[in-house]
């Protein structure tokens, strides 16, 4: 029996990988990732790269994608929450322009595997969130693209996040229901809806 549990989720290509955690009065240990229990779940890829990142409460991270160098991605929140998203860009795919999203905490423990083809993006819910993930493919610059994280044809359903929609991808008006500002970048302010990014 392996230490990493592996669920697929209802968007194929999209999966839940849960420890297993030995915890007593000491604290807790468990693996965060056996490539065994990967691979006899039939997932085998290699990862090359290892981020990190910090959030506060109210910052929106996406949605990301990348043009030429797709990157399959292992992410988890070491501390704090998220609410994490997958948007499947896979043009052949029954489920394309589908999301994807799940809660990942320190509590929970929960990582989120996001195959090659997605664009990803996150919520932070709490005052801090520390994010990790690992990467298939090293990182390009110039390589990254992105999509409106509030385009009403996707209709991803942010937790705790309040305001309408007005035909951009601005934060304007947004905000978490304790009164927490909705926080992005310029750039992630930018992008289009799906519609306007890839046309078929």
């Amino acid at each position: 029996m392996g230490q990493i549990k592996v669920t697929k989720c209802p968007i194929e290509g999209l999966y839940i990988i849960e420890p297993t955690v030995h915890g007593d009065s000491r604290g807790y240990f468990m693996e965060t990732y056996n490539q065994k229990d990967m691979e006899d779940a039939g997932l085998n890829m290699k990862f090359v790269q290892d981020n990190q990142s910090c959030s506060t409460k109210g910052v929106l991270r996406g949605l990301h994608f990348q043009k030429e160098f797709p990157q399959g991605k292992l992410v988890r929140a070491i501390k704090g929450t998220v609410f994490d998203v997958a948007v499947d860009l896979r043009s052949e795919s029954p489920t394309y322009g589908q999301w994807y999203g799940v809660e990942l905490s320190e509590e929970n423990k929960k990582q989120f595997y996001i195959s090659e083809g997605f664009a990803h993006g996150f919520l932070v819910l709490t005052d801090v969130a520390e994010f990790c993930y690992k990467c298939t493919d090293f990182y390009h610059p110039g390589d990254e693209g992105g999509l409106a994280w509030n385009d009403p044809e996707i209709g991803i359903e942010w937790p705790e996040l309040t305001g309408e929609y007005n035909g951009t991808a601005s934060s304007n008006g947004y905000q978490l229901e304790d009164g927490t500002p909705l926080n992005l970048s310029d750039k992630d302010q930018l992008w289009a809806p799906l519609k306007e990014t890839f046309k078929f």
